[in-house]
């Protein structure tokens, strides 16, 4: 199998986290063989990517700290401080393309007086400059571009800055929501998320073969749209050889998901999802009086894990997805008494080639029994049509309650729909909020990015076993059959989500 990243930097990372899984199934995890790692990546010779081989070696060691856990700031995103320092932070720029023409428009338009023509040529004075780009509005050969950091770009929370004695980024754990879009986007790779790698494989080798305790991976259903050539059923069979006890699909989650937050929509007639972390965050920092319309609902992650923890009293829980800001979530504290750690499908990779697993020569696993509402949770429109669908096999006709939901792609389009509500102009009933462009397909650790991922996603719920939400929720009853799970929201939610 051959690996396919989108960048070189997302190679590098796979190659650190390589490294380390390797010394950690090895019991090897010594200062001298983590120092090792740096000489490994890069060996003697011309230097890569950086000015010397010693600055890029210093760079990795500092992504073998991330991999080894980081600091502990409470942020699951931070910068890499050497690696930081390539960007130009010099605002809004006059290009060789001004003319220098009679119009000035530039000059007239310039609310501050920031600029001046000299020698033909747009000068902008620096220390009365805003910024506010009028001036590029207005320049008849666009010659006034504004150099804006790709990390700064990608953070449409705002919580990224440049600090300007050092030059280098700065995240704003205010405002931070850890949706990772800097880290995928840092063309340098100077951002990145921490790694809870060789805690997982700890958790694993400690387990002696699950027999002291059992050790379950839930993985997203974004899964299906992480390889062109290899079945889901492929990969997760490469999960369980990874020591796990047992595979589930956190689809299963988002078909109980799905069912709750149609009751609670139902009854409180306007809601924001909860199953992306990201977005949560989002709300509670930047509109914290709209918090109170966020579904009391766990996350398809921890309701599924919910239901494991009851089912095996002791066992232990691990995710594994595309999302960075799951690794926040795993510390919330209705979430983390049911999932231990959250890794991504970059560490997956990494734990599969440190192991010597083949994902490709596997035989296929036996898939649970996920509706396809449950599966397509993993692209952007997908959770509003389970709710739907789950309205419907509620029997809510539209006379009772009819759905309007808004289906937001990223951030931009979730701070739209927000604004809208919080303004009052909003005319939809339910916001479905995905933090990543497409969904959790387009989330910051899927191994790739294309325009492939919604159609596998959609192919991998038409192949799902259970033709409605009701059908896959009444495989988690166990073998006793008035067994009834808690409810996961007790402030309002029933049991007759497992009564159907």
């Amino acid at each position: 199998m051959s690996l396919l990243f989108d960048t070189f930097v997302q190679k590098m990372k796979y190659n650190v986290l390589r490294e380390v899984a390797k010394l950690a199934y090895n019991d090897e995890l010594t200062p001298q063989r983590i120092m090792d790692i740096s000489t490994k990546i890069i060996p003697e010779g011309k230097p890569m990517f950086r000015c010397c081989i010693y600055k890029e070696r210093a760079i990795i060691n500092q992504r073998v700290a991330m991999a080894l856990g980081g600091d502990e700031d409470g942020n699951v995103v931070g910068v890499l401080p050497i690696a930081c320092d390539e960007c130009p932070v010099d605002g809004i720029q006059v290009t060789a393309a001004c003319r220098g023409c009679l119009a000035h428009r530039c000059m007239d338009n310039c609310p501050r007086g920031a600029i001046s023509i000299v020698d033909h040529h747009a000068i902008i004075d620096k220390s009365k400059c805003v910024e506010c780009g009028k001036c590029m509005s207005v320049c008849p050969y666009s010659a006034i571009v504004k150099h804006v950091r790709p990390c700064v770009r990608a953070c449409k929370a705002e919580a990224i800055y440049i600090d300007k004695e050092t030059e280098k980024a700065v995240i704003n754990k205010d405002k931070c929501i850890s949706c990772g879009s800097c880290v995928y986007q840092c063309p340098f790779g100077a951002i990145t998320d921490k790694s809870s790698i060789t805690q997982v494989i700890s958790l694993i080798r400690n387990s002696g073969n699950n027999k002291n305790y059992r050790v379950y991976a839930v993985v997203a259903p974004s899964v299906a749209s992480q390889y062109t050539d290899i079945a889901p059923e492929q990969v997760m069979a490469g999960i369980k050889a990874l020591g796990f006890y047992d595979v589930v699909e956190a689809a299963w989650g988002a078909d109980m998901v799905a069912w709750l937050e149609a009751e609670e929509l139902a009854e409180k007639r306007f809601l924001t999802s909860s199953c992306c972390p990201a977005f949560v965050n989002y709300i509670k920092k930047g509109f914290p009086e709209l918090a109170e319309n966020i579904s009391h609902n766990l996350s398809p992650m921890a309701q599924i894990a919910r239901w494991l923890q009851e089912k095996d009293e002791g066992c232990h829980v691990v995710f594994i997805g595309p999302c960075i800001a799951k690794k926040g979530e795993v510390k919330y504290t209705k979430t983390k008494k049911y999932v231990d750690y959250a890794i991504t499908f970059e560490e997956m990779q990494a734990m599969f080639s440190a192991k010597g697993i083949d994902v490709a020569s596997m035989d296929k696993a036996q898939l649970g029994n996920a509706s396809c509402f449950g599966r397509i949770f993993a692209r952007c429109g997908g959770l509003a049509e389970a709710v739907k669908e789950a309205l419907k096999e509620q029997g809510v006709t539209e006379e009772q309650f009819g759905l309007s939901a808004v289906s937001c792609n990223g951030i931009s389009e979730c701070k739209a729909a927000l604004l809208k509500k919080q303004k009052g102009l909003l005319k939809e009933n339910f916001i479905e909020g995905m933090a990543c462009e497409g969904g959790c397909i387009g989330g910051p650790a899927c191994l790739s990015h294309n325009a492939r991922n919604t159609a596998q996603v959609n192919a991998y719920g038409r192949s799902s076993a259970e033709s409605s939400i009701s059908d896959a929720i009444k495989a988690f009853r166990d073998e006793e059959k008035n067994r009834v799970l808690k409810p996961c929201a007790a402030d309002w939610s029933r049991t007759r989500l497992f009564l159907i």
